[in-house]
């Protein structure tokens, strides 16, 4: 009788050991046996430098660093360009997600094209990961469980730029800001701030995008006397802006430029003499630590210019992603962003970060100051870090307009 019971607790033990074998080969899926990375971005516009082929370098570094397989299965990177232009780039994202299979969609600059590609990300429900795309409606009342910003939005780097220079004593501000809705959320955001902490907006001027001639704007900006002169704006205005204030002896005049949106590859363009002394906030500069240097010389290598914040955000994202497929056992799309979700991200290019439940990559950023040309003391020596901004004071609280955060 023993024996009997004996025999038949090792086959159930058997059979147990046989269903968790199966359960366990069942949950480690990939579809189609392939993961699958899209570089949706401009390759050769106006965004292609602090994007373009750096961020296609950066992904394919970080399914490198990975060893190119998850779960058993090839990554493989594929590269799309939407010359930002929104139709294309939904477009291409369709195929991408219909045809080709791709598991994940990552960079797409302008939020434009960003918006598009979101639209088509929810409609298939496939993940994407957006470093370039700056709309806070991003992560408000457009959020979606599969779309996520990672980098940074307009909020943090308004709110970043203005709160940090008005505690340093920059508290009397004139724009000049972007006559379309990027711009005037950027002086919109940072007004509200620089109002809050005591400081005062004493006006602005608003030049049409790519205005050629910016030089009566920048001379209303001088004679306000204001103390910063706040650059609410994008390529191409924002450089043409600091390269004519430069030019007019503004900085030798004691005022300062905060750029509200400056990239490394802004002010290797401009040049330390044009751009020396202006201000702006960053979520990445190469030369900070031994952490950010390491990575940023192997990309250096490869492109043989530094990593703006959104290439280097490229690579976390991808990497933060794959480690997720791996440790929940497939690439269904919402359980690996849950799984994104549960840890915090903490890498070379991330300080505290965390992906919230808005889908937002919240992290610190940096105030940063441009350096004189006798500052630098070897290429790309750029920056002056002046403070630390925590990325909750940056990013804000979720915005209740985002559908999720109600959940």
């Amino acid at each position: 009788m023993f024996a009997g019971n004996h025999s038949r607790n090792l086959s159930r033990l058997g059979a147990l050991a046989i269903a968790m074998l199966a359960s366990t080969a069942a949950f480690a899926q990939v579809s189609d046996d392939l993961v699958k990375i899209g570089v949706l971005t401009d390759m050769n516009g106006p965004a292609s430098t602090p994007t373009g082929q750096g961020s296609v370098t950066a992904a394919q570094m970080a399914v490198d660093d990975f060893g190119g397989k998850v779960l058993g299965k090839p990554i493989s990177v594929i590269v799309g360009d939407h010359q930002l232009k929104p139709d294309i780039g939904g477009a291409i994202a369709r195929r991408w997600y219909d045809v080709d299979q791709v598991d994940l969609i990552v960079d797409v600059p302008v939020s434009a094209v960003g918006l598009a590609v979101q639209n088509v990300a929810n409609e298939k429900k496939k993940l994407f990961i957006t470093h370039s795309t700056g709309t806070a409606d991003f992560h408000g009342k457009f959020c979606s469980p599969y779309a996520m910003q990672w980098v940074f939005d307009t909020r943090a780097l308004a709110v970043g730029t203005a709160q940090a220079v008005v505690k340093r004593g920059g508290d009397s501000w004139f724009f000049i800001t972007d006559d379309y809705a990027f711009g005037h959320s950027l002086e919109r955001d940072a007004s509200t701030v620089i109002n809050a902490n005591g400081g005062k907006v004493l006006g602005s001027v608003k030049p049409p995008l790519a205005t050629p001639d910016l030089s009566s704007f920048v001379l209303q900006a001088q004679a306000s006397k204001a103390k910063i002169i706040g650059i609410a704006a994008g390529p191409p205005n924002n450089m043409n802006e600091i390269k004519t204030g430069s030019e007019f002896g503004v900085f030798k005049g004691g005022q300062q430029m905060a750029a509200l949106l400056a990239l490394i590859t802004d002010i290797h363009s401009l040049g330390l003499p044009a751009a020396q002394g202006l201000l702006l906030t960053t979520s990445f500069y190469w030369d900070m630590d031994d952490k950010t240097r390491e990575w940023s010389k192997r990309y250096f290598a490869k492109m043989n210019r530094m990593p703006t914040m959104w290439q280097a955000g490229v690579y976390s994202s991808v990497t933060t992603y794959l480690n997720a497929v791996k440790d929940s056992g497939t690439d269904e799309p919402l359980k690996v962003a849950a799984k994104m979700r549960e840890k915090p991200i903490e890498d070379f290019f991330s300080r505290n970060g965390k992906l919230r439940e808005d889908n937002l990559m919240v992290h610190d950023l940096m105030l940063v100051q441009v350096k004189t040309p006798e500052e630098s003391k070897y290429p790309w020596d750029y920056y002056k870090i002046l403070a630390k901004i925590s990325g909750d004071e940056a990013f804000g609280p979720i915005d209740p307009a985002c559908a999720m955060a109600k959940k």
